[in-house]
């Protein structure tokens, strides 16, 4: 069933656009090691970039605000944000090098992964017009890959124009995060990792407990385990509600929480309730983790609502 009434959602995504340069091998290099590769690839990425386009392919009206530099990558990078539907006029071209993750995978699944940010360091705050494109927003979404003082601007403009703040709160920093930031926050999205990581709980319930201290909000990310919602009513009271994930044989998880994060934010500014939009998430992000890579695997509107009104259908 599609919520789709009139005009589309509407997010703007403040976030990092890296290109992913992929080497697959058997076992990764030890310290001075040289080994061969059997397959190499060039991906769009970047947490910014994989949210925006997880959310204009599941049908929103998205913007993306951020830089990339001014090399072949940066061009690659922004035609492959127009491809998916999203604005890039947001897109700043910084002299120098766009930013760039390297990536090693073993046969295994593990990875190791180096991350220069290039172009994405330049972006320490709003540049002309970004506040007018976050504004126009419904939802904000927000990630810890560019410079701090970039992303708490950022969140100001959206709380100054009453646009819900979105944040993925990866990587989690070795420093606590600053509670001006976390006052601007609506909902916070990280997965168990990061939320253990940000209170110091391993516990999914006190985890959740705990960052409902610091945000009105919280949804963790689990993996194959599905994902957790908690929030207090109006009596203060908590409710903390687990929805499934779809179960599927993944390929490759890279972005799945990016994807889960993009779809949640179109399904909640269509007005679901929070359990349905996880998930209408949660099949956005068994689709992509059937896929190799991580922003060209994400699916399509038509294929979430198929796969949401169907689950059975994704076990084969």
């Amino acid at each position: 069933m599609t919520h789709r009434t009139g005009r589309a959602p509407t997010v703007a995504v403040f976030g990092s656009t890296n290109m992913d340069l992929v080497a697959y091998v058997r076992t990764a290099p030890r310290l001075g090691e040289t080994v061969s590769g059997h397959e190499f690839r060039t991906v769009p990425g970047g947490k910014g970039t994989n949210q925006a386009i997880a959310a204009a392919r599941a049908g929103g009206e998205v913007a993306m605000v951020g830089a990339v530099g001014e090399d072949d990558f940066g061009a690659r990078l922004r035609a492959a944000l127009a491809e998916s539907g999203v604005d890039t006029a947001g897109l700043r071209t910084m002299p120098g090098p766009s930013g760039t993750a390297h990536i090693v995978v073993e046969d295994g699944g593990d990875n190791s992964i180096v991350v220069v940010p290039g172009a994405n360091g330049t972006v320490t705050g709003l540049a002309p017009g970004d506040e007018a494109r976050i504004a126009a927003a419904g939802t904000l979404l927000l990630q810890l890959e560019l410079p701090l003082s970039g992303v708490l601007a950022a969140a100001r403009a959206a709380r100054a124009h009453g646009v819900r703040t979105v944040l993925t709160p990866a990587p989690v920093p070795a420093t606590p995060l600053p509670a001006e930031l976390l006052e601007l926050v609506d909902l916070l999205v990280p997965n168990e990792h990061e939320a253990a990581a940000l209170t110091g709980e391993h516990d999914l319930d006190a985890a959740a407990l705990a960052l409902l201290d610091l945000v009105p909000e919280v949804v963790v990310t689990l993996g194959e385990a599905g994902s957790r919602h908690a929030a207090r009513d109006a009596a203060g009271h908590v409710e903390i509600v687990g929805v499934p994930a779809v179960p599927v044989a993944a390929v490759d998880a890279t972005a799945a929480g990016d994807t889960f994060v993009g779809a949640l934010a179109v399904a909640h500014g269509e007005g679901r309730p929070m359990p349905e939009a996880m998930a209408w998430a949660a099949a956005a992000a068994a689709l992509a983790v059937q896929r190799p890579g991580a922003s060209s695997s994400m699916p399509h509107r038509a294929e979430i609502d198929a796969l949401h009104a169907r689950p059975e259908e994704a076990v084969r």
